[in-house]
């Protein structure tokens, strides 16, 4: 199998890069992966991870609750509960970034398509793709959603949509910066970017160290603080208007770390960590589990 070792930053480009921990895989392979850091722009990322050719053996898992729609265990039913109310937070956050009610909308990792069909609903002419082929059936017997495969936006015609969303789904893209010049092309004159990802640098994230489940390797490419993102997409004209707290990622991540870090449900130390998590984002967003960043091209 084909692996990728980076010299320099994947964010960047700075050779200002050391190990800085290491992370199990504890959905697919328990294998153990290092993550780097880098002294320049404040990123992370996963080392020797598989090309894209091969990183999808290391999502075929039931467990792997975007492409799978499991509920199996507490933690995966708490994470469909809070999907509802996030479902609605999304629709705000896109309405809100480009002043329409109705539009049309690139979902990027649309996963089994639970976003995509919320805004079909609202009225919202939506087009998604996604990289997995078991989650585009998903998509289709769930929602009948007609997911193309995720190397479709480099023939996607160009100023086409008004919003492009990439929900959790930014640091699992090996071609980082083409995809990025992609959406900047197929976004219309005064269109929105709205990226989520996991924050490195969170309450959650600092006291669960390798355990942390949001580093999810070697799935997660990239490993982002709110300097390393700022970083990267202004090196593309593209400008942060506004950042957004996901609030219940706090929780649902803390609950799958404590799991991690000392086994059976952790319900009691993963709820009271997210807690204090979620206690903190709410007077800072730069510290919280997962932000959503508001973006425009300059």
């Amino acid at each position: 199998m084909s692996r990728i070792f980076y010299q320099h930053c994947p964010l960047c480009g700075s050779d200002k890069v050391n190990q800085a921990l290491s992370a199990k895989d504890y959905t697919v392979s328990k294998s153990d992966f290092e993550i780097w850091h880098c002294a320049h722009c404040t990123g992370r990322f996963t080392q020797h991870v598989p090309d894209g050719a091969n990183i999808g053996a290391y999502y075929k898992s039931e467990e792997y609750i975007s492409h799978s729609e499991t509920k199996e265990g507490i933690v995966n039913r708490l994470y469909h509960s809070a999907r509802k109310i996030t479902l609605r937070s999304k629709q705000n956050w896109v309405k809100s970034a480009v002043k329409l009610k109705e539009g049309s909308l690139l979902d990027i990792g649309a996963g089994t398509g639970a976003f995509a069909h919320y805004m079909q609903q609202t009225g919202w002419k939506v087009t998604c793709l996604e990289p997995d082929a078991d989650a585009r059936a998903n998509a289709e017997a769930l929602y009948k959603l007609n997911a193309l495969p995720s190397d479709e936006l480099f023939t996607l015609q160009a100023q086409q949509f008004d919003v492009v969303t990439m929900w959790h789904v930014l640091e699992h893209v090996h071609n980082l910066h083409g995809y990025l010049e992609q959406i900047k092309r197929v976004l219309k004159p005064g269109g929105a970017l709205l990226i989520a990802v996991p924050n490195y640098t969170s309450k959650d994230a600092q006291h669960y160290g390798e355990y942390w489940a949001a580093y999810d390797v070697p799935r997660h490419l990239y490993h982002f603080s709110p300097a390393s993102m700022q970083n990267m997409l202004q090196a593309h004209g593209i400008s942060i208007v506004k950042k957004h707290p996901m609030v219940f990622d706090a929780f649902y991540v803390s609950l799958l770390s404590e799991k991690y870090k000392n086994g059976g449900s952790g319900l009691i130390g993963g709820f009271w960590n997210g807690f204090r998590s979620y206690s903190k984002a709410m007077r800072n967003v730069d510290v919280c589990s997962s932000i959503v960043y508001e973006c425009k091209f300059s």
